[in-house]
């Protein structure tokens, strides 16, 4: 068994058809807009915007006039053709969102699903806030998965994935290990692989009981991380993604759409796939964040849904058991929603 893997760098944009794990499929042609939060839900935060003609190379899928527009919390750059939104560069973060076709977010775990034209995809460095063209070009090409369907390789049911050398690298994935008082926390991206990892100097060395298992955080490093190609860190450093959900939220890479003020707060209006949710949970370890999700998109019944790894039912899921995946009413994770980050 290797001892080190290599992150798997992520590209691209849309395919018209695809299936990734137990619940994702694509159908039908792509929409317009920007990513959308349900009016019910929204924060009530203003932004300005500023909509320019641009010189845009001929870019795929797009149809008309190339225009940007410009706006804040957070600053970001959309580039908009005559059907609408193509794609959102936010400044200082990787994260840009894609338009590409329609796809449907489901598990067994839920009646509800997700249907989304948004795809997110990783810059290879942080964006200065502009349209990098060149990229965006050969991203709206590219048929490789996006950060949203690798996470999705790790839900109920989902098959196992191998790379090149044979190494499982995706496939449904339990929380941790079963302990006399309940699931246990710390597994890791390199412990659902079962491999070492190097930082520097310090190895991690693969926890064996905790082979095939991501807990909340490790869930989050698998898919931006090993499979999307965030630096990893194990102390935060402010710039890599350290281990724990309260360090993600305090120093990970990208820029902070919504702070933790110590209360919930009304759903950004900035809201968008792939972001990073932030969750106080746990009654019995003080006011700091203790869980971590992404954002999908707004489900069928209208509300925020997101992914994350948990105890109650081991493992990666966007469904409702221990807690309905959504920021709208009074579940628990929607009373326990703190904060926002764009990697």
């Amino acid at each position: 068994m290797p001892t080190s893997v290599r992150p798997r760098a992520l590209l691209g944009a849309a395919v018209t058809l695809v299936m990734v794990g137990a619940g994702l499929v694509a159908a039908g042609p792509a929409a317009a807009g920007e990513p959308r939060v349900s009016r019910a839900t929204r924060s009530t935060t203003t932004t300005s915007t500023t909509t320019t003609s641009t010189t845009a190379p001929a870019l795929p899928g797009t149809t008309g006039t190339v225009t940007t527009t410009t706006a804040d919390s957070p600053a970001r750059t959309i580039v908009k053709d005559d059907r609408g939104v193509v794609a959102v560069f936010t400044a200082g973060s990787r994260t840009v969102t894609l338009r590409g076709p329609e796809r449907v977010f489901a598990e067994s775990t839920t009646s509800a699903v997700v249907r989304s034209t948004t795809w997110v995809r990783l810059l290879p460095q942080p964006s200065a806030g502009t349209a990098d063209w060149e990229w965006l070009g050969t991203a709206l090409a590219s048929t490789a998965p996006d950060v949203l369907a690798l996470a999705m390789q790790y839900t109920t049911s989902a098959p196992a994935v191998h790379d090149q050398q044979g190494l499982q690298i995706a496939g449904d994935a339990s929380y941790g290990p079963l302990t006399a008082t309940g699931r246990e926390e710390g597994s890791d991206f390199n412990d659902y692989l079962g491999v070492a990892w190097s930082y520097g100097s310090t190895t991690d060395a693969p926890e064996t009981r905790q082979f095939r298992s991501l807990d909340c955080s490790g869930y989050v490093r698998m898919a931006f991380g090993y499979r999307g190609g965030v630096p990893l860190v194990l102390r935060p450093d402010g710039a890599g993604l350290p281990r724990r959900a309260v360090e993600m939220l305090a120093s990970a890479p990208g820029v902070v759409v919504q702070p933790d003020l110590g209360t919930r707060p009304p759903v950004p209006t900035a809201l968008a796939p792939g972001d990073l949710l932030f969750f106080d949970a746990s009654t019995d370890d003080g006011t700091a964040v203790d869980h971590v999700g992404i954002y999908l998109g707004v489900d069928s019944a209208g509300a925020p849904r997101f992914l994350s790894s948990r105890k109650t039912v081991d493992g990666p899921t966007l469904g409702d058991t221990g807690g309905k995946s959504v920021l709208k009413g009074t579940g628990l994770y929607a009373t326990s929603f703190r904060a926002v980050r764009r990697l």
